[in-house]
């Protein structure tokens, strides 16, 4: 199986902006999707920590804090890379999500990839059950959503 998903979309902002706006404002723009959720209870909303070494975060409304994963790459205004796990995963089990910010005239070019679903276990419930092109497919999917959520919160 490829073990990753390419998506990008271009938003009328800065690549300053467009990083800002993913990292500060996340928050705000991301769309949960009971297919991708990161816990079983209902969304809650996401933060990241800045910085290398920083968390991302999502806080139910319980107050209970989830750590979906660690920012691995830093380089303002373009680049991000962290881990990203669910709930579901084994303890030791995590993917990567690298983000791309590259200005292209008055606009940006963000760009995410996410690769490591082929570590997932085929049992394992963030597969849905979904043979490996079709859970490719659907990932895809869902940061495309990501990304118009983006896109919004960034002009």
């Amino acid at each position: 199986m490829t073990s990753k998903v390419f998506v990008a979309l271009r938003v009328k902002a800065t690549p300053e902006r467009a990083f800002d706006a993913f990292v500060g404002e996340i928050g705000m723009w991301w769309r949960p999707s009971p297919l991708f959720q990161t816990t079983p209870r209902a969304p809650g909303v996401l933060a990241f920590e800045p910085g290398e070494g920083g968390r991302l975060t999502e806080t139910l409304a319980s107050g209970k804090v989830f750590e979906i994963g660690r920012i691995t790459a830093w380089d303002r205004p373009h680049r991000l890379e962290f881990s990203w796990r669910q709930a579901s995963f084994p303890p030791e089990l995590k993917t990567e999500v690298e983000v791309r910010f590259e200005a292209v005239g008055d606009e940006t070019r963000v760009s995410i990839e996410h690769r490591g679903f082929d570590h997932v276990p085929a049992q394992n419930a963030a597969r849905h059950g979904f043979p490996d092109q079709v859970l490719l497919m659907r990932l895809a999917e869902y940061w495309q959503a990501q990304l118009a959520g983006l896109q919004d919160a960034a002009t």
